[in-house]
């Protein structure tokens, strides 16, 4: 295919359950990010996780080549029919991974008719601004994606899990450490040019929004907007959580989506708005 090749991770065994498939933030590679929450969604859903990593960070090939939102949702696609050919899966995805899956959910990939649903995590249609994003990626080819620690040590982690949680935190930040920086600049110009805003109204599948009370980098309002744009769309506010909420809050995180997948697999459920 066209355009970048992931790689995926089964986070739990593969076991011929409901798929659902989940997706990192830019920095991180899936496996620290979702491993918990995983083994949890395993017991709590019920399904079989599968997870892929970016290009260049964690066990991913890097990509030198430009790529769009849009050609990652193609490449996703791409990797459950590896392993699960034609099957129908639902998503879930962190940062730029919520974008993808807002992708996925619009159609703007072209596969639609295979998600189930979307869950939007930390990220929105629209996440911060093309100059913001072409600096970011200019200072990663100059100086690296260890030059982006300090920085992400402040806006990942609500106040507090650092200390709780510092094996955590540190696997996190080691993998955005030892990301390829040119794949990482070219992440950073796909969420340049990303905007699904005008799309969002074209939504026909369950999605739910989950954001933390301490994100930074998309704070609740955000949040809320985004479910408000879309039709049926539920919200959820981790009130412990900050941009890495599957991470921070594992436990938590896969009871909520445990819910949502129930919703999934019934359409008639009621969906639940609240926080935790």
């Amino acid at each position: 295919m066209n355009g970048p090749v992931l790689r995926g991770h089964w986070l739990t065994p593969d076991g011929g359950r409901p798929l659902l498939v989940v997706g990192p933030s830019l920095g991180t590679g899936v496996v620290a990010l979702w491993q918990e929450c995983a083994r949890h969604l395993a017991t709590l859903a019920a399904v079989d996780v599968l997870g892929w990593d970016l290009p260049g960070h964690g066990d991913g090939d890097p990509c030198p080549d430009a790529f769009t939102v849009e050609d990652l949702g193609r490449a996703v696609v791409a990797l459950v029919d590896e392993v699960r050919p034609r099957e129908a899966f639902a998503h879930a995805g962190v940062s730029v991974g919520g974008v993808v899956g807002l992708a996925l959910a619009t159609g703007r990939s072209g596969a639609a008719a295979r998600v189930l649903g979307s869950a939007v995590l930390c990220s929105g249609a629209k996440v911060g601004t093309a100059e913001g994003w072409h600096e970011r990626a200019a200072t990663v080819r100059r100086h690296g994606t260890g030059s982006m620690v300090e920085g992400s040590t402040q806006r990942w982690f609500a106040p507090g899990f650092l200390e709780r949680e510092a094996g955590t935190a540190a696997a996190l930040l080691a993998g955005l450490e030892q990301a390829d920086d040119e794949s990482y600049a070219r992440v950073c110009e796909a969420l340049a040019q990303a905007d699904l805003r005008p799309f969002l109204a074209d939504v026909r599948m369950p999605v739910l929004v989950l954001g933390g009370r301490h994100d930074q980098v998309v704070p609740p309002v955000t949040q809320e907007q985004l479910a408000a744009a879309v039709p049926g769309a539920s919200v959820v506010i981790a009130e412990g959580s900050a941009h890495l909420a599957p991470a921070e809050q594992p436990l938590e995180v896969a009871e909520v989506l445990a819910g949502w997948l129930d919703q999934v697999v019934r359409p008639d459920s009621p969906a639940e708005e609240g926080r935790f």
